[in-house]
C-alpha cells in the first residue's frame, strides 16, 4: 500500500522547461514545490569531458530507457503497434531537466495563424479549403495574448537572434545579439536573397555573449565547440533549466525535486486532483504525495499516459470523433529520415565544418504557416528553409554523393573528397492534425511497472505529403542558386506512408487546448476543464504542429500557466477562463 507523504503546495510531474519554469515561478511567491522526476540528478558538472559521440550520439546515453517504458507506434488503425525500442527513433528525454539539457537551442515564436487556424483559414479561404478529416482547431488564446510570455521566456533563456523579416511583430528586440556567422550561412542567405526569400540568423538559446537574465542567473558565451544535440552544456553556455529555472527555484528554499521517481497515476476524488502516486526507482517503495495543484509537466507520451490511465477526461474515438484525450496527436513530416531536404557536394568551395553550435544558422520563413498565399496550394500551412552550421562531428560525418558504393576505394576518395564540400538544407514542415492520428492505451504491451504503453496511430493525409514535397522543392531550387554541383534530394513519394521507426522528437497534442470542453481538454491556462487543479503542460497541449520547433511555445505557455496557477492559490479556486460552447459534444 501506498505511503501518504505530507501535503505541499504544488506537486509537478517532470523537470524540463515546463517543470523548470512552474517551480521557479511558483516558488519564488513562497509556495512549496515538489517536482518528481523519473531520472538521475545531473548537473553541469556531469557533462565535463563528456564530448563522446559514441557515447551520446550513437548510444545515446541521456535519452530514456526504452526497454523499461516506450511508445508503441503504427501507421493506421489496421495494424499491429510495435513498440519502439530504438533511442534514434524515440529522442525522450530523461534526468533533471529532461530532453531541455539535450536540445539544440533552437528558439522559435509560432505564428498569430497558429493561435486562430480554424478561424482565419475559413475567412480568408472558405470552409471548403480544409480538408474533410483534417480536425484544426482554434486554441482560445492570441499572438498578442501570449507575446509578453514569448518574451519573458526568451530573457529566461537569453535567446540571441535577430528581427525575423517576415515574423510576428515584437515586445522587444532578443535579449542577445546573433551568433557568429559563418562563409557557408552567408552563402545560404545570398542565394535566398537572390530568389526573393528573406533569410534571417536562426533565433538561438546559445549565448553570443556572456548573460545575466532577470532571475540573476549567468550564462557563458558560446565556444562553439559543436556538442549541443544529444549533450549537456559543460560550460553553462546553452539555455536550459538547469543553470536558468531549476537554479533559480533552488534558491528559494522552497523547491525539492526527487529523481528516480516515477509518477504512475494522478490520484482523484472525479473533481478534484489529490495528488501524484509515484515509485521509488532505487527502493520500490510507492509513494502518494498530495498538493493543492497537481502539474503535468512531462513528455506529450508521459501526460497522455498518465490521464489515461487515472480515467481523467473522455477518451478519444477516432470512429465517432467524441472525446478529447489523446486527440490531435502531431509531429514533423519525416519520410525515411528526421528531416527532408537537399544536400549538395561541392567539387570546388570547401568550409571549416568542424566548429559549429546547436543553433548556428540560417533561414528563410516565407513559406512558413500563412505567409504565402495558400488559394492555389494543395495543402493548409507551411514549412520553412533551414540551413544549421551545428559542426561535423567525426563519425557522423562521412556523407557522399548518392550511387557511390557504399565501401571500398571509390567510397574512401569522396568520403575524404567531400568531407568539408557539402552543405544540408532541409524543409520542417508542419503536421496538421486529422481525425486517425491520435493516442490511446496499447491493448497488448506493458511497462515495467505493469501498466499499459502509450500507443501512437500516425496516418499521413495528403496535404501532408504535397507540404512536405513543396519544401523539398523549394530546398533544390535554393542549392541550386548556391552552386552546389551534385544535389541530393531526401525527397517524399506520392504513397509515402508512416514508419514506426522514423521519428522526430517534436510531437505534440492529445491533451489539447481550447475554447469548448467537449473539443479541449485545457483551458488557455493549461488547467483541465474537468479538474480546475490540475494542469497539463508542454506540446501535449497544443492542437497541431506547426512548422516552427515547439521550446519556446511551451516555454510561453508554461509561463502563463504558472501566473494562472498564482492566481488560484490566492483566490477561491475554480476555472480561469469561462468555457465557451463551440461544438456539439
Amino acid at each position: 500500500m501506498a505511503e501518504e507523504l505530507k501535503k505541499v503546495d504544488v506537486v509537478i510531474v517532470g523537470t524540463g522547461w515546463a517543470g523548470g519554469i512552474t517551480a521557479a515561478e511558483l516558488s519564488k511567491k513562497g509556495y512549496k514545490v515538489v517536482a518528481l522526476e523519473r531520472g538521475k540528478e545531473q548537473s553541469r558538472n556531469d557533462f565535463i569531458g563528456a564530448k563522446d559521440e559514441l557515447k551520446y550520439s550513437i548510444r545515446y546515453d541521456m535519452m530514456q530507457d526504452l526497454s523499461k517504458d516506450t511508445v508503441t507506434a503504427r501507421g493506421s488503425m489496421e495494424e499491429t503497434a510495435k513498440p519502439v525500442r530504438n533511442n534514434n527513433y524515440a529522442r525522450f528525454g530523461n534526468d533533471t531537466g529532461g530532453a531541455s539539457v539535450h536540445w539544440n537551442g533552437v528558439s522559435l515564436r509560432w505564428l498569430p495563424y497558429d493561435f486562430e487556424i480554424h478561424s482565419q483559414t475559413v475567412e480568408k479561404y472558405g470552409a471548403k479549403k480544409i480538408p474533410e478529416n483534417c480536425t484544426i482547431q482554434d486554441w482560445g488564446i492570441t499572438y498578442d495574448e501570449l507575446e509578453p510570455y514569448y518574451d519573458k521566456f526568451e530573457k529566461t533563456a537569453g535567446v540571441s537572434g535577430e528581427e525575423n523579416p517576415v515574423g510576428p511583430p515584437r515586445s522587444d528586440k532578443y535579449p542577445n545579439p546573433p551568433l557568429k556567422t559563418t562563409p557557408s550561412i552567408e552563402l545560404f542567405k545570398k542565394a535566398s536573397t537572390n530568389l526573393g526569400y528573406h533569410p534571417y540568423r536562426l533565433p538561438a538559446a546559445n549565448m553570443s555573449e556572456t548573460y545575466t537574465n532577470p532571475d540573476g542567473e549567468t550564462i557563458n558565451a558560446c565556444m562553439y565547440c559543436a556538442f549541443c544535440e544529444e549533450y549537456g552544456c559543460d560550460f553553462g553556455a546553452k539555455g536550459d533549466p538547469i543553470v536558468t529555472v531549476l537554479e533559480t527555484a533552488r534558491k528559494t528554499g522552497n523547491f525539492e525535486i526527487r529523481n528516480e521517481s516515477t509518477v504512475t497515476e494522478v490520484i482523484h476524488d472525479g473533481t478534484k486532483a489529490i495528488g501524484l502516486k509515484y515509485i521509488d526507482n532505487i527502493t520500490g517503495t510507492e509513494y502518494i504525495q498530495p498538493a493543492d495543484i497537481v502539474v503535468l509537466a512531462g513528455f506529450v507520451f508521459t501526460n497522455n499516459k498518465l490521464l489515461l490511465k487515472s480515467k481523467i477526461g473522455k477518451p478519444y474515438n477516432p470512429e465517432t470523433q467524441e472525446g478529447v484525450i489523446g486527440k490531435n496527436f502531431t509531429g514533423h513530416f519525416s519520410n525515411i529520415s528526421t528531416y527532408i531536404g537537399a544536400r549538395g557536394f561541392f567539387d570546388n568551395e570547401k568550409w571549416n565544418l568542424s566548429m559549429g553550435t546547436g543553433a548556428l544558422g540560417a533561414k528563410v520563413d516565407d513559406f512558413a504557416g500563412d505567409n504565402v498565399d495558400h488559394t492555389d496550394l494543395d495543402f493548409l500551412h507551411g514549412y520553412e528553409i533551414r540551413y544549421y552550421h551545428l559542426g561535423q562531428r567525426p563519425i557522423d560525418n562521412n556523407h557522399v554523393p548518392e550511387g557511390t558504393p557504399a565501401w571500398g576505394k571509390e567510397y574512401k576518395e569522396k568520403n575524404l573528397f567531400y568531407h568539408n564540400r557539402s552543405l544540408i538544407i532541409r524543409a520542417k514542415t508542419a503536421f496538421l492534425p486529422n481525425r486517425y492520428t491520435y493516442l490511446d492505451l496499447d491493448p497488448t504491451y506493458k511497462d515495467e511497472f505493469g501498466d499499459p504503453l502509450i500507443r501512437a496511430t500516425v496516418h499521413y493525409e495528403e496535404q501532408d505529403i504535397k507540404r512536405a514535397q513543396h519544401g523539398v522543392e523549394t530546398c533544390k531550387e535554393i542549392m541550386t542558386e548556391m552552386g552546389a554541383d551534385i544535389i541530393d534530394l531526401v525527397d517524399v513519394p506520392d504513397d509515402v506512408k508512416f514508419d514506426s521507426k522514423f521519428y522526430t522528437n517534436h510531437f505534440l497534442g492529445g491533451a489539447i487546448m481550447g475554447e469548448d470542453p467537449a473539443t479541449s481538454a485545457v483551458n488557455n491556462y493549461s488547467q483541465m476543464w474537468d479538474m480546475d487543479n490540475l494542469f497539463v503542460l508542454g506540446g501535449s497541449s497544443f492542437p497541431h504542429n506547426s512548422n516552427h520547433d515547439p521550446t519556446e511555445t511551451i516555454g510561453a505557455f508554461a509561463y502563463r500557466a504558472s501566473e494562472g496557477m498564482i492566481e488560484y492559490l490566492g483566490g477561491e479556486g475554480g476555472l480561469l477562463v469561462e468555457a465557451k460552447q463551440t461544438s456539439k459534444a
